[in-house]
């Protein structure tokens, strides 16, 4: 029996995988995944590959890693198996696929759901979840610690699960952006490219453990900025760009195409 099987191995669910098994071990977790090339690193630290039914029959925490459009088809086919593993848990990170639509499909289980994030990849992830009535005290705890390995774990109420992934879930491709953009100042101003990303990588890295540290973002940056300095000059000009409504526009813009898409 292991304790996490996870059917879809890609980018995010490899990154979870690759986390639990350094926390609890490769002997305890297996692998579903039809892309061998993505495994290979799993596999040689010792991550059984095996094929969905196999798994769905033999894991406690069985992890949905597949996207959602085709997680109905691929949870029906081996539906029985899961039924029939009296210890089952499901864990799903299909975005937009809602507990009950989960359970409609795999009745009476205990249901985890997650909106993980890229930084899982280097362990400083955001893990959002929720759970069905039928997850104890007992598995949720577990579930906490281990996947806290791939960084924070929050519970959040299901029904705001899809606005919270806005920031956190799509959060990373705007940091990216606005990174690119500081990175390309930079080199305007005669700053080597390899640098520019090397010191735009630390300022956001230093930036947000500064945030999480004294919170007070508005205070932070007033911290930043001397009457009549530099800093007040770049904040007008960002300003005047309208960074702060194109930032919020963005995390209401992704909120909404999630709905959109999790009413199709």
């Amino acid at each position: 029996m292991y304790e996490f099987g996870f059917i879809g191995a890609g980018n995010m669910g490899g990154a979870l995988a690759l986390a639990v098994a350094k926390k609890i071990g490769a002997d305890k977790v297996c692998v579903c995944e039809k892309h061998v090339e993505k495994i290979r690193n799993l596999v040689d630290m010792g991550v059984k590959s095996v094929d969905a039914k196999t798994l769905a029959s033999n894991s406690k925490y069985v992890v949905l890693g597949m996207k959602p459009q085709v997680l109905a088809n691929s949870v029906c086919e081996i539906k029985e198996f899961i039924m029939a593993n009296e210890n089952a848990i499901v864990v799903s990170m299909a975005a937009g696929t809602s507990i009950e639509k989960i359970n409609g499909i795999i009745e009476n289980k205990p249901v985890i759901r997650i909106m993980p994030n890229t930084p899982c990849l280097v362990d400083e992830g955001v893990i959002l979840y929720c759970c069905n009535t039928l997850v104890s005290k007992e598995v949720e705890s577990y579930f906490v610690d281990v996947f806290s390995n791939a960084g924070i774990v929050e519970s959040i109420e299901e029904i705001k699960i899809d606005a919270a992934s806005a920031l956190s879930g799509c959060g990373p491709a705007f940091v990216y952006m606005f990174a690119e953009a500081l990175a390309d100042g930079a080199v305007e101003c005669g700053i080597k490219r390899d640098l520019a990303v090397k010191l735009v990588a630390k300022t956001i890295a230093g930036s947000g453990k500064m945030i999480e540290t004294f919170g007070h973002i508005g205070d932070l940056k007033d911290a930043v900025c001397s009457p009549g300095g530099t800093t007040i000059a770049g904040v007008h000009a960002l300003e005047k760009g309208g960074l702060r409504s194109c930032g919020m526009d963005a995390v209401t813009a992704s909120y909404k195409k999630t709905i959109e898409l999790s009413c199709k």
